[in-house]
């Protein structure tokens, strides 16, 4: 029996299994699977050949060359908690039909890996630390139509007080068993949560923050996690969004990370004692160049049209490109409470769930990386810090941009930091300006019932 095959037997001792189901994100963030019937052959099968599967319905390549393979990562195994019969999951690694199956190069999980190594190879730190905070709404009703001749959508939720919504107390905060059961759930599929709460949105808005991991464990538990909420959600006949701004004049869900890096022995490589936030050189310069490019890092970190509604200025909302300390107006606010010098870190602000996190988090990474090679000041390049407002206008402030159109341009015209590595080529960052820009003239060339309220009696 091979080491990987007793791994997996004794991870599912106990257990009988039925089936194996296997995971793989699309392009844009979509998670699809395929289900085979448990065998020792079977299991054999997948881990030494794997299995085909058509490579341009995720995105991955074109029509007429789209055999590609995929096989399960054994690290990723999990009991799927809502598969009535026993299935064993796991999340995979993506592979070319060529004559040795050689790794297929836009493999996300794989290009998360290959970004994090980038760290050892400049010398800058030897991993990173990512902890994500998960904001959705529950309603208890929603439906939507759009066609030729219907275009709305209604929603209905049992929450609906006066007050900002944040760490509100029951009895308004309806949804709080919903909470600890998810929370059971993710703990139980190896995702570790540090809290849940009610967020400000007074209609039913959530969070739930995870714990630190590295960062390929980061993306692969946001995309789990978000496979939790919303099957749970259906089991219990709720609807889940993680859409940015789904209700007008609430508050927008963002997916806001937490980040540092770590040395071999695992100590902040962020820390210095008695310097502003306790940051040291190699922090600010990883800050200037995630801000420096930070309006292009939103074409993956904003990716749909729905985003920039949450993008709004003179808001809670994240859009003034700058950072200090407790400010969340900022895309990178530095938490004031930490005093721990192992937690020294920031908080980037900006993305939502809308973004597939492998290609956000390893963009994101490869923002910092040429900051810190090219040591980029976000303090000479005029992004603070900002401790008071960040939308004075007696101070000269960025902006993100305000559209999926702007993101693009600015990612068109600066993504040349994208390249180090061969994490991303160009060929893949003009593949998703193609498909983002396509998604703007879909919904822009779409009568919305607003128009109607305002221009049908004119």
């Amino acid at each position: 029996m091979t080491p990987l095959h007793f791994e997996i037997k004794n991870y599912t001792e106990g257990t009988e299994i039925e089936f194996i189901d296997l995971k793989v994100t699309d392009l844009n963030g979509r998670l699809h699977h395929l289900t085979l019937p448990f065998s020792e052959k079977t299991m054999a099968m997948l881990l030494n050949d794997g299995i085909g599967f058509d490579g341009s319905s995720y995105g991955f390549q074109k029509v007429e060359n789209s055999d590609m393979i995929m096989k399960p990562d054994v690290k990723t195994a999990l009991i799927d908690p809502f598969r009535n019969a026993p299935t064993l999951s796991f999340m995979t690694r993506v592979f070319n039909t060529d004559a040795h199956n050689t790794p297929y190069q836009f493999d996300l999980r794989n290009m998360a890996e290959e970004t994090e190594k980038l760290l050892g190879d400049h010398g800058i730190a030897a991993a990173s630390q990512w902890g994500p905070e998960l904001e959705f709404y529950i309603f208890h009703d929603a439906q939507y139509r759009s066609d030729a001749k219907h275009s709305f959508f209604s929603i209905e939720s049992d929450e609906e007080f006066l007050a900002n919504g944040y760490h509100i107390a029951n009895p308004f905060d309806v949804h709080d068993d919903f909470r600890d059961e998810a929370t059971k759930i993710l703990e139980k599929s190896g995702i570790e949560v540090k809290y849940h709460h009610h967020e400000v949105g007074n209609l039913g808005q959530q969070e739930i923050e995870l714990y630190f991991n590295r960062l390929l464990p980061t993306a692969d538990n946001i995309v789990l996690g978000k496979y939790i909420l919303h099957n749970l959600a259906r089991e219990k006949g709720l609807f889940l969004t993680f859409m940015p701004k789904p209700v007008y004049k609430q508050a927008g869900s963002g997916l806001h990370l937490h980040h540092y890096l770590v040395d071999n022995a695992n100590a902040n490589s962020f820390f210095q004692q008695g310097s502003y936030a306790n940051l040291n050189e190699t922090a600010l310069f990883y800050i200037g160049g995630i801000l420096k490019h930070a309006a292009a890092l939103c074409a993956f970190t904003n990716p749909s049209t729905n985003s920039y509604k949450r993008l709004v200025p003179g808001v809670e909302a994240p859009t003034a490109i700058n950072f200090g300390q407790a400010n969340r107006a900022s895309c990178v606010r530095i938490p004031r409470y930490i005093k721990d010098p192992q937690k020294t870190r920031f908080e980037y602000r900006p993305p939502d769930a809308t973004a597939n996190p492998y290609i956000a988090m390893s963009a994101l990474m490869l923002a910092g990386i040429d900051g810190v090679v090219n040591k980029i000041d976000p303090r000479k390049e005029g992004f603070g810090p900002y401790e008071a407002d960040a939308f004075d206008p007696n101070i000269e402030i960025k902006y993100l941009p305000f559209s999926i159109t702007q993101s693009l341009q600015s990612l068109e015209s600066d993504h040349s930091f994208l390249l180090r590595g061969n994490i991303f080529s160009e060929q893949l960052v003009q593949h998703w300006i193609k498909i983002k820009s396509d998604e703007f003239n879909q919904v822009s060339n779409w009568p919305s019932p607003i128009e109607y309220s305002m221009y049908f009696d004119l």
